[in-house]
């Protein structure tokens, strides 16, 4: 597999699976498992609510597998699971995070120059934009989390969330937005 592009050594991975290699799952779940613990823990920030809907995640991978088909990327199969999967989650919990009641307010305040090294330490500017992450809207927060985190496309992020390409756009764009007013405040 040296030479291929992530997606496609994951994907050839998941074909030696579901052909019986039981090795190539071994592999692809080394790969995939850190990205889609922090995923699902970015959502639920909650450990043993994370814990439970990651076994289930990859247990629905496990009762799907010969439904998976090599035209799209393994990836974002698994994180299209892991999205409905959340879904199935909030309906179920029936929570739904609010924006900040000033959001409109401090997206107005939001300098043009603005720079993610103002003044604070390298940790500083992380945990701000974590907490800045926490309080997006969750369909704000789930595409932004799909692009930084997962560096998928935004075909890909589309497919996952299930609207369109421009919806995801729009709803970067926003949170973008939003991040940087929250993390100037």
């Amino acid at each position: 597999m040296d030479g291929e592009r992530p997606d496609d050594e994951d994907n050839a991975l998941m074909a030696a699976w579901v052909a019986g290699d039981s090795h190539a799952f071994d592999l692809l779940y080394g790969r995939c498992k850190g990205p889609l613990y922090r995923y699902l823990m970015h959502h639920l920030r909650h450990r043993a609510q994370a814990d439970e809907l990651f076994q289930d995640v990859w247990q629905r991978v496990i009762a799907a597998r010969t439904q998976w088909r090599p035209s799209g990327s393994f990836r974002g199969w698994l994180f299209q699971i892991a999205h409905h999967r959340l879904n199935d989650h909030w309906r179920a919990q029936t929570h739904r995070p609010a924006a900040p009641v000033d959001a409109e307010e401090r997206v107005e305040r939001l300098a043009e120059d603005w720079t993610p090294e103002r003044n604070q330490s390298e940790f500083e500017q992380r945990r701000a934009l974590q907490r800045a992450i926490e309080h997006l809207p969750e369909e704000q927060r789930h595409v932004v989390l799909l692009r930084l985190d997962q560096e998928l496309t935004l075909e890909e992020i589309a497919r996952i969330t299930g609207v369109g390409r421009e919806t995801v756009k729009s709803r970067l764009r926003y949170a973008m937005d939003r991040l940087r007013a929250e993390v100037l405040a």
